[in-house]
C-alpha cells in the first residue's frame, strides 16, 4: 500500500536561502535537520504571526490537524538544531 499523495498547500514563506546554520562552522562539519517549507510555513503562521491552527489551517488549505501536527515536527526540528548545533536545511514541499 502506498502512501497518500499531499495535497498542495498555500505557503507564503519563501525560502531565502538553502540553509541556516550556526556562524562560523562549515556546513560539511555539522550535523542537519531538514525543515519543509509547509513545516515552516505552519510554524510561523502559529507562532510568529500568532494564528490558532484553525486560522493557520485555513490560510494553508488543510486541515487542524494538519497543522497541530506539522507545528510539532518543525519544533521539534528547530529545538534539535538549536540544542545540539545542528543546521536547518530547507527543502521544497508541493505548496502553490
Amino acid at each position: 500500500m502506498s502512501p497518500r499523495h499531499k495535497k498542495p498547500r498555500s505557503c507564503g514563506c519563501l525560502l531565502k536561502g538553502r540553509a541556516f546554520k550556526p556562524a562560523g562552522i562549515p556546513l560539511a562539519g555539522i550535523g542537519q535537520v531538514i525543515l519543509y517549507r509547509d513545516e515552516l510555513e505552519a510554524f510561523k503562521l502559529c507562532d510568529l504571526d500568532g494564528l490558532t491552527q484553525e486560522e493557520a489551517g485555513r490560510r494553508m488549505g488543510v486541515s487542524r490537524g494538519t497543522v497541530q501536527r506539522l507545528v510539532a515536527v518543525a519544533r521539534r526540528k528547530a529545538a534539535s538544531a538549536l540544542a545540539e548545533c545542528k543546521a536547518i536545511i530547507f527543502e521544497e514541499t508541493i505548496c502553490e
